[in-house]
């Protein structure tokens, strides 16, 4: 290992119990942090449930690293609690063996290689020295273990916090931004990951900014803004609530089209009209009836990212003009 810190190797042991319980739940009540007359977190209650991805979503400065942080008892509650199978995150003895996260993967020793890291992870919760080359591989950092961390790119210090995660072989894990500098093989390995480990049981929470991902990998949403819960639905049940779908249409004469179509029905943008409440079948068919050529027709089906930013839009700490 190179310079002077020294690598000490934990003892050998059986932790991954064959037929163990999976993990259960996370479980917000009241949670709320406040600085000074701010809320970052406000009368915040939600439960995690096993099997299944659930996706904590919400603008910048919505409150999710801080409810994270308040999770695993690294920020104090200003009210209310979290708990991890009834239990605060502190009174477990060795907590990498119930839980893991990655929240910021950059803080970590620079001077240390990538094996020590972990090992030294390893050691302050008892576990095997064999597990850290297990993680290694499993996050594809076997070849670069013994290297500096300090010479790690972006990517590659989120695969070794993705490894530390993994590390106890937990049954709640949390994960926030996990995709964050990976390339594309990278991000699809991740999709992959958390849906094995919602598969195998455990309890998965996974805060991104991308909703495309969390369309293709969550099961369940956790959606925030300005700290307070806004929505706890199933993917599905989100979209069909949050969004409506609707009929783009490109043709000569919009405004004859609108007036063969149900009153505010339509909405002009652009160079096309949106319509809302029937069918392209029978957008179609009134065009038809009134002699107009159409150029496009398309029914648009809602996406998790309209759902999302139609929920959220009032809720914002940022927002821009629309071009």
């Amino acid at each position: 290992m190179p310079g002077s810190q020294r690598e000490t190797v934990p003892p050998e042991d059986d932790f991954r119990r064959p037929g163990r319980e999976a993990g259960r739940v996370i479980t917000a009540a009241n949670l709320t942090k406040r600085y000074g007359r701010t809320f970052a977190v406000n009368g915040l209650s939600f439960t995690v449930k096993s099997g299944r991805v659930t996706g904590f979503l919400g603008p910048n400065g919505a409150g999710k690293s801080t409810t994270m942080r308040m999770i695993l008892g690294l920020d104090r509650p200003t009210a209310g609690d979290a708990h991890i199978d009834g239990r605060p995150y502190r009174e477990f003895e060795q907590p990498l063996r119930k839980v893991g996260a990655l929240l910021d993967a950059r803080s970590v020793h620079g001077g240390r290689s990538a094996r020590n890291h972990l090992l030294c992870l390893a050691y302050s919760n008892g576990l095997p020295a064999s597990r850290v080359g297990e993680v290694l591989e499993e996050v594809g950092l076997a070849s670069v273990a013994d290297r500096r961390l300090g010479g790690f790119s972006l990517g590659m210090f989120q695969r070794l916090g993705i490894a530390g995660a993994l590390l106890g072989d937990p049954e709640v894990l949390l994960f926030d931004e996990p995709v964050n500098g990976l390339d594309p093989e990278g991000i699809v390995w991740v999709r992959t990951l958390m849906r094995r480990l919602a598969a195998e049981g455990r309890t998965v929470l996974v805060s991104s900014h991308l909703m495309s991902e969390m369309a293709q990998t969550a099961d369940h949403l956790i959606v925030i803004g300005r700290g307070r819960l806004l929505a706890d639905a199933g993917v599905s049940d989100f979209i069909r609530r949050s969004s409506q779908g609707y009929v783009r249409v490109r043709c000569a004469d919009t405004a004859l089209l609108a007036s063969h179509l149900p009153e505010g029905s339509t909405t002009a943008h652009g160079d096309h009209v949106r319509i809302t409440g029937i069918s392209a079948r029978a957008a179609g068919e009134a065009a038809a009836a009134a002699g107009i050529a159409l150029h496009e027709l398309v029914e648009v089906q809602p996406s998790l990212e309209a759902a999302y930013m139609e929920l959220t839009q009032a809720s914002a700490e940022f927002t821009t003009g629309r071009p």
